[in-house]
């Protein structure tokens, strides 16, 4: 098959006809026309090279052998009905579990992150038997109506909150309103969760759940406060609630020293609830929901069969035991943590450099920087950040923003990017800043 069927003009021309509008291109003004890529590098119809320090889906890299030959090898043999008794779908089960606390043992499959969250959603309110949930200010949880509901990222712009939905404040000690020179600020932003649940309570109301990205990345790629996780889950089941960690942006070894981002907050924290997607597949449809034995016999209870079409297939685990695979053998989280020191360090470099760099913030390959027009009174600089992803589009370096005011730099890149990587870009970032 031809790489290309159409000159890009004539693409372009036909997607906007043909694909709904609010499915937007990245670099909308002039969108990139990818056809091939491998690794961390992408490559347009004129073969043109652009590093991607974005595609986290594609948590491996692009196209990696080992992953599309597991997926062809699989599809050749066998795909059906995961009702069917297949030992891929136990074996990828209990590869999981090895990476998890003990306590989170039963998984449910499915295609893609919202759907794990739905399903997360769906087993605390049976277990719990409470209707409510809380979640943080600018929390993004997925697309479907179930998950809009408790992302304020989204329901502010759409119809508003709900009234069993409760926002506590986003724990960002840079701006937010405990910060780096507080003495406690988990404990502090922790007290935020306690007393809005003591407010569901006067209003006779009860909490299903706390709903948390393990690292908030759409809120601006924050690292949450520690004990903050510890203090909130006490008071969460102290309230009847459980907790659930979303790792669709951060699992995986994406933070280097760890396996799951929600282990940051410390070895002993275990959350009720782990939802998980985007890199689990590199780019295959492939989420999950790992829970407890307690939780899952309540879901169990209710006589309703839990049943996916796809969820958990033998191609989909054969793919998800493949990236498992070369995380170990290629040493990535290793590698996390070596490139993404050297690309903080980098960055702060600039940072000391240029003022309108506020903060420089990030955990392995995951990493933000953020603009702000003065250092004192934090006026974000969303103009110049969209400006600096332009420019670096015009150089080949695929970057985006994030959070609320679209002026984070935000880094999440396929796992095999490289010191050479982070030099690059860095040096492109300032020479763009000069």
């Amino acid at each position: 098959m031809a790489l290309e069927m159409f000159d890009k003009e004539d693409t372009l021309k036909m997607r906007q006809r043909l694909i709904g509008q609010s499915c937007r291109l990245f670099f909308s003004h002039d969108p990139v026309k990818i056809l091939r890529a491998r690794g961390q590098y992408l490559y347009d119809e004129n073969g043109t090279q652009y590093l991607d320090c974005i595609s986290n889906v594609q948590h491996v890299g692009h196209c990696h052998p080992a992953v599309t030959q597991a997926a062809a090898a699989q599809m050749e043999l066998l795909n059906a009905n995961s009702r069917f008794l297949h030992d891929n779908i136990v074996q990828y089960a209990d590869r999981l579990a090895a990476t998890l606390p003990k306590k989170l043992c039963v998984f449910y499959f499915v295609n893609s992150g919202s759907e794990a969250n739905d399903l997360a959603l769906r087993l605390a309110r049976q277990y719990t038997r409470h209707e409510d949930v809380i979640v943080l200010d600018h929390a993004y949880h997925g697309h479907l109506t179930s998950l809009i509901d408790i992302s304020p990222y989204k329901f502010r712009k759409l119809e508003g909150q709900k009234e069993w939905v409760h926002v506590a404040p986003l724990p960002d000690t840079y701006r937010g309103l405990y910060r780096q020179d507080h003495p406690n600020p988990g404990q502090a932003y922790a007290d935020t969760v306690k007393s809005l649940i003591d407010e569901v309570h006067r209003k006779g109301r009860k909490i299903s759940s706390f709903f948390v990205e393990s690292l908030p990345s759409v809120g601006g790629q924050i690292i949450l406060p520690p004990g903050y996780f510890s203090k909130v889950a006490e008071y969460v089941r102290a309230a009847g609630g459980v907790f659930v960690a979303d790792e669709i942006q951060t699992g995986f070894g994406r933070v280097g020293s760890h396996f799951w981002a929600f282990q940051l907050q410390g070895e002993d924290f275990c959350p009720d609830i782990v939802t998980m997607g985007k890199p689990m597949g590199n780019g295959h449809p492939l989420a999950c929901v790992v829970t407890t034995e307690e939780i899952a016999g309540a879901f169990t209870s209710n006589g309703v069969e839990y049943f996916n079409t796809f969820g958990g297939n033998p191609v989909s685990c054969a793919i998800g035991l493949s990236v498992l695979d070369v995380i170990e053998k290629e040493d990535l989280r290793a590698n996390a943590v070596r490139v993404g020191n050297h690309l903080m360090e980098l960055l702060k470099q600039l940072q000391a450099k240029h003022p309108i760099i506020g903060d420089v913030r990030g955990a392995g390959l995951f990493v933000g920087f953020e603009l702000v027009k003065d250092r004192e009174t934090l006026t974000p600089a969303t103009e110049e950040a969209a400006l600096l992803i332009k420019r670096l589009k015009e150089k080949h370096i695929c970057l985006s923003t994030d959070g609320p005011w679209e002026n984070v730099i935000k880094f999440k890149p396929p796992m095999c990017f490289s010191i050479e990587d982070a030099e690059r870009v860095t040096e492109q970032i300032g020479h763009v800043l000069r």
